[in-house]
């Protein structure tokens, strides 16, 4: 348990002393790197105020209802074209088309079309869970051995045993893994969707202070997302655990 501890710990304490070394060592403008001190005690200022908790607040939801909509369209769209190789073959040029437009191009189309509101925001991020979560999705499912069907076939089981008792297990692994990505995805992309007249939010907290240069508030918004982001892969990554502990792994 305690080496568990040290080595989760390390790589915080690490990027702690590189930042006050990097802040300290007078080969950058002390003003433009705020120590670690100097953003905690802003980052307390900001929480004790009320404004960061409902920034934060705002952004987690924006993520999750983005990624909850990408999510439940990203699963039956990637299981059809793994499953169905000609759907696969017909629609993969569009989806990797789609893929690579990077959300915040689209974002003047999306104010024509959902205005400046909140849907505007939840639309961007959608965008770039589906695409993510489809890709890992479909790939997963077309990775699926056919030996497990033919098994099951041989034994007498039914279409429906077989999709509900072989396939359905096989890809909650990669249902999973398709909401890791989406909600890393989403995360990244949030700065890009609270450019859409955003009043709250940890993106809008962001670009607020860059207008007036004030650093140690840009480094709590990206701190923030970050500790979010990681919570929740987290808390994925146990869920995942408990779900397929059936599933070999390597570690």
């Amino acid at each position: 348990m305690l080496r568990n501890v040290l080595l989760a710990a390390s790589p915080w304490a690490l990027v702690i002393v590189l930042w006050y070394a990097v802040a300290w060592s007078g080969l950058v403008n002390p003003a433009l790197i705020p120590t670690p001190h100097q953003v905690a005690a802003k980052g307390w200022e900001l929480l004790t105020t009320q404004r960061l908790p409902v920034d934060i607040l705002m952004s987690t939801q924006r993520v999750a209802l983005g990624v909850t909509f990408g999510i439940a369209l990203a699963v039956p769209v990637g299981f059809v074209l793994g499953w169905y190789r000609d759907v696969r073959r017909f629609l993969d040029p569009l989806l990797n088309f789609f893929r690579a437009l990077p959300p915040i191009a689209l974002i003047p189309l999306v104010i024509v079309y959902f205005g400046i509101g909140e849907p505007a925001k939840v639309v961007i991020l959608f965008y770039a869970s589906f695409f993510a979560g489809v890709i890992v999705m479909y790939e997963g499912i077309a990775q699926i051995s056919p030996i497990y069907v033919r098994v099951a076939r041989t034994l007498g089981a039914s279409d429906g045993e077989i999709f509900r008792r072989v396939i359905v297990p096989l890809t909650v692994p990669h249902m999973l893994t398709a909401l890791r990505v989406a909600l890393g995805v989403a995360w990244a992309t949030l700065v890009a969707s609270e450019l859409i007249a955003a009043q709250q939010g940890l993106g809008a907290l962001i670009q607020n202070a860059s207008s007036f240069f004030q650093l140690d508030i840009i480094y709590v918004g990206i701190i923030c997302i970050g500790l979010i982001a990681l919570a929740m892969d987290l808390t994925i990554r146990a869920i995942t655990r408990r779900l397929v502990a059936w599933q070999e792994r390597i570690a």
